[in-house]
């Protein structure tokens, strides 16, 4: 029985999970190319595959009508964006995901950024490796008013690291849990209001048809000169060309993305940016979280199998 194992950093500090999979009796088939897989590329490697562990790989329509003997898809991970639930359902094909596991990962990567950004971190670097140590003028972070996009378990986690720079934190979230904000001195904010009036606006939110391009030009525009963008999510949930004429006219102080609607872009524009750090979908990649996700998602592919005793989801 075949499996297809995507994710690039599966199993990378941990080889002991592929072990696992083959000591059940699993023969691997591993993403040999170091970068996300297209479309074509799936359908040629699921083709007689039983289960699969994905990252951000597509798994749409094409893809299962290319895999007639695939049961159980175990993501690599917590958005589901990217897998086609409702044919997945209508051929009986078992969905999983390792809720939780990135929560803290990712969290501490969105904070990564806003200092990053915002003290201009990779610019003095790469100015000093050219022996410039001429001085170079940032903002604080600390004490600014933060917007949450999502106040899940990661959005959540950032508010946690960002009482600790005395931040105001507005948020946005559908389902509102008025009795956790109250608690935690979390201001309740429409996403237009986090647009006009935060410093750092940093994306949370499940990608779907509600909440693409989100951030599109019309809320860039409404956004201070000093604001910075975070997205560790979901690239799609950002109009990515009109955040790249913003970020080129200097209409915002800067962004962190660590993804982006094409990974890795293809627009030289956005290489050149000093305004701008850039991630390669990364924030979960810690040897702690990549260690947590891989069994989890090991447990769960075998569950759906039918190969290990069945366990909570």
């Amino acid at each position: 029985m075949k499996v297809l194992v995507t994710p690039r950093s599966f199993g990378k500090t941990d080889p002991a999970l592929f072990d696992r999979l083959r000591e059940a009796g699993l023969t691997v088939v591993r993403n040999e190319t170091g970068g996300i897989l297209s479309a074509g590329q799936m359908c040629s490697l699921l083709a007689d595959c039983r289960g699969l562990i994905v990252g951000v790989d597509p798994v749409n329509e094409e893809v299962l009508a290319a895999a007639p003997q695939l049961k159980a898809v175990a993501k690599y991970g917590v958005g589901l964006d990217n897998i086609d639930l409702d044919a997945c359902a209508a051929r009986g094909i078992a969905v999983s995901r390792t809720l939780g596991a990135p929560t803290e990962a990712v969290a501490d990567y969105a904070l990564a950024l806003m200092l990053a950004v915002a003290r201009k971190v990779t610019l003095i670097d790469s100015r000093c490796r050219r022996r410039d140590w001429s001085k170079i003028t940032s903002i604080d972070l600390f004490g600014k008013t933060l917007g949450i996009v999502g106040l899940g378990a990661i959005g959540r986690a950032v508010a946690r690291r960002a009482k600790g720079f005395s931040m105001r934190i507005l948020a946005h979230d559908i389902h509102w849990d008025a009795a956790y904000a109250e608690a935690n001195g979390i201001e309740r904010a429409s996403l237009d209001d986090i647009c006009s009036q935060a410093d750092i606006i940093t994306l949370h939110t499940q990608l779907d048809d509600s909440t693409r391009h989100c951030i599109d030009a019309r809320r860039l525009a409404a956004m201070k000169p000093s604001a910075i963008l975070i997205n560790t999510a979901r690239g799609e949930l950002v109009d990515n060309a009109a955040l790249l004429t913003a970020l080129r006219e200097g209409r915002i102080y800067g962004a962190g993305l660590d993804v982006f609607e094409q990974e890795p872009p293809a627009e030289d524009a956005w290489y050149s940016l000093d305004n701008l750090v850039m991630g390669s979908h990364c924030s979960s990649s810690t040897s702690g979280a990549t260690q947590i996700m891989g069994h989890m998602a090991v447990d769960n592919l075998l569950r759906d199998l039918g190969l290990a005793p069945a366990q909570d989801a």
